[in-house]
């Protein structure tokens, strides 16, 4: 009996951290110098990166496994910054509201995770659900279910009619009047009392609708939705309690009052001037282009009965204008994190904003960068996160191509580990 415990201890504390990963990589994207660097190997032990060595190094160990990348290109696990990982599009969107419950909503979420985690993507932030978002989130802490590392801001905060007011589109008797406690506030000190409740339910960090959105069943698409004490609250409080800012913005108005209240990121940005991307560069507010949700939006604007019809004028002045913008910002020096608006489109398909970011102007290092190093930055994560690199967690992936000559092929992801353990391979 005491060698059984014996032996057991040994397991316990040495047998499950002996063995490491060997990764044989053709080539690996260096995110922090922006080069791609041939013949490399990757040791990995546990949940972190051991080493890299150059060449392709021999296995220490029996128990060590080599894993064969050499026709691959390996690089950093992405971060979608902007996700909705509750639900996706489709024609009976908008009553789903009605008919889905809570449980139905937490199944599909978990799907969803484990399609976005074998694309690629380690990590994101979602923006906004009904607070499965917060059980999700630990579920995959936990173990319990597969999926990328999630930042959540719970249920996002508009005003009353405003683009994240619950009850858009009702019919009188079912709006009633959502509060705070709804995300739903009027005045700084609802958003003070909004930004508190988020918290309390378990919020990583804080979404506000600074603007009306194309999506919402409302007229206006781009008004601005909170006043500046509204938004300076929501900013002050947010940062008391350890969180930063998004806020979707499509209009100039909203947009300003939002950067100069002192949030992180802009969402969308879809009718940016050049005045307001001169006050992101004065703030250090990063963009969030969501490229992929402006494509696949307008792409279905045509669908008769895929979108109420209150939407659509908005998507097409929204559309018409998107080209332009994000001509000059891709010429601009406002700091560009990378974000999909996955839930818009649908998810797993978050790689195309690369090749729509390349399409703009940016080069492939760049939105690699973007959605790797920059990101982990925008999460506080930069320590942990965004690069291959010694004591960083082991989150990498692999295509088949070199994305700095072909970017298309980071749409098919090929080898996926999160944490030093494979998902996809």
């Amino acid at each position: 009996m005491k060698n059984y415990f014996t032996l057991f201890f040994l397991f316990i504390f040495f047998g499950s951290n002996a063995q490491d990963i060997y990764l044989h990589c053709g080539k690996i994207v260096d995110t922090k110098n922006g080069k791609v660097l041939s013949d490399k190997t990757i040791v990995v032990s546990g949940k972190t990166i051991k080493g890299i060595e150059n060449g392709f190094s021999e296995a220490k160990t029996s128990e060590d496994i080599v894993i064969d990348l050499k026709d691959k290109t390996v690089m950093p696990g992405l971060i979608d910054m902007h996700v909705h990982i509750e639900g996706e599009t489709n024609p009976g969107r908008y009553l789903e509201r009605f008919t889905q419950n809570p449980s139905d909503v937490a199944f599909k979420s978990a799907e969803i995770a484990n399609r976005t985690l074998m694309s690629g993507f380690t990590t994101v932030r979602d923006l906004g659900g009904s607070g499965v978002n917060v059980s999700l989130r630990n579920a995959i802490n936990k173990g319990l279910v597969p999926g990328p590392r999630i930042f959540t801001a719970e249920k996002a905060i508009g005003t009353t009619g405003g683009h994240a007011d619950p009850t858009n589109g009702m019919r009188k008797e079912l709006m009633g009047d959502p509060g705070p406690a709804d995300g739903v506030i009027n005045s700084p000190e609802d958003a003070r009392k909004a930004v508190r409740q988020r918290y309390k339910n378990g919020a990583d960090c804080i979404k506000i609708t600074a603007t009306g959105g194309v999506l919402s069943v409302s007229k206006n698409g781009v008004n601005p939705q909170f006043t500046q004490e509204e938004a300076n609250e929501i900013v002050r409080t947010a940062k008391e309690y350890g969180m930063h800012v998004a806020a979707h913005a499509h209009g100039i108005e909203g947009m300003q009052r939002a950067i100069k209240a002192g949030v992180q990121t802009i969402e969308h940005g879809s009718l940016m001037d050049r005045e307001t991307a001169k006050l992101m560069q004065q703030y250090g507010t990063y963009l969030v282009p969501t490229l992929s949700a402006g494509k696949y939006v307008a792409s279905k604007a045509d669908i008769p009965g895929y979108y109420p019809e209150i939407i659509i004028p908005k998507i097409r002045m929204i559309d018409a204008k998107l080209k332009e913008t994000f001509t000059m910002v891709s010429k601009s020096d406002v700091k560009i994190a990378f974000g999909t608006d996955a839930g818009v489109f649908p998810h797993g398909e978050n790689a195309k904003e690369f090749k729509y970011m390349v399409d703009a102007g940016w080069t492939p290092i760049f939105s690699l960068q973007s959605a790797t190093l920059t990101n982990a930055k925008v999460l506080d994560m930069e320590n942990e996160l965004g690069q291959l690199r010694e004591g960083f967690l082991a989150d990498i992936i692999a295509v088949d191509e070199d994305p700095t000559v072909n970017i298309s092929t980071m749409e098919n992801v090929v080898f996926v580990m999160k944490e030093g353990e494979i998902y996809k391979k």
